[in-house]
């Protein structure tokens, strides 16, 4: 689907990844950033970003936010994007809260600032800005202390809108829409633009010339490997980094 669409940029929420998904999330053509659940099942955001943007990781210290902040570098003269995608639980303690109005206040001073994700506050209602408990108005009165709007507006999980959309410049994103979901989860997907000059690296690519190959000598020094030696003890994903090494080494 990220193929067919073709994605400059993907967001996830709740991914349920550890450190065994590491060998199963690459997708060709983009980088992954993550952040995984410290401690516990369930939770975590990862960005999917195709690999010719030029991204640099905002890297902040408290585990307990789900949060995962990059800058995606601008065109020379032109604003970097601060992008930024979060996981809010359901009921999560305050103390978490205030440490992500802490993260949204140190890069809110950004020109450029776009932040998506699933922040789990039905009772907002971002019509009118008001809200009907505690935590949640504390949420809005952080939104508005770093004047930032929201651009969600239809439910994104059944009758509710959990999904969120913010930035802090008009005309900076734009085409937003709700529609199809993502695999088996039961959230709408948020598509949208960003709409800004950003910097795409120009990679230079060495091909093979078949055409000149002596694949003689190159099923000999296969052969030559010692399969059954290199492959003991390893799981699927060192298999499949030894295979391609000795393939690639055969090449040269």
């Amino acid at each position: 689907m990220v193929h067919q669409r073709n994605y400059d940029i993907v967001a996830i929420t709740e991914t349920w990844w550890d450190d065994s998904h590491s060998w199963s999330t690459a997708l060709d053509g983009y980088k992954l950033f993550r952040r995984d659940r410290k401690g516990r099942r369930g939770g975590g955001v990862a960005l999917y970003i195709r690999g010719v943007l030029d991204v640099i990781v905002i890297e902040t210290n408290d585990d307990e936010v789900e949060s995962l902040w990059v800058k995606i570098k601008g065109k020379a003269n032109k604003a970097d994007i601060l992008l930024g995608v979060c996981y809010r639980p359901p009921n999560q303690d305050e103390e978490v809260d205030n440490l992500f109005y802490k993260q949204l206040n140190n890069v809110s001073g950004s020109s450029a600032l776009v932040l998506v994700g699933d922040f789990n506050l039905p009772d907002i209602c971002w019509e009118l800005n008001t809200a009907e408990k505690q935590q949640s108005r504390k949420f809005l009165e952080c939104v508005e202390d770093n004047f930032l709007s929201q651009l969600v507006s239809k439910p994104t999980r059944g009758g509710t809108m959990l999904d969120l959309l913010f930035t802090n410049r008009d005309g900076l994103v734009g085409d937003v829409e709700v529609g199809g979901c993502l695999g088996h989860s039961d959230h709408e997907i948020l598509e949208f633009s960003i709409i800004g000059e950003i910097r795409r690296n120009i990679n230079k690519i060495s091909t093979l010339d078949f055409r000149r190959a002596d694949f003689g000598l190159f099923k000999r020094l296969i052969q030559r490997v010692p399969w059954e030696t290199v492959l003991e003890n390893k799981g699927v994903q060192e298999r499949w980094v030894c295979f391609k090494t000795e393939i690639l080494r055969a090449q040269e």
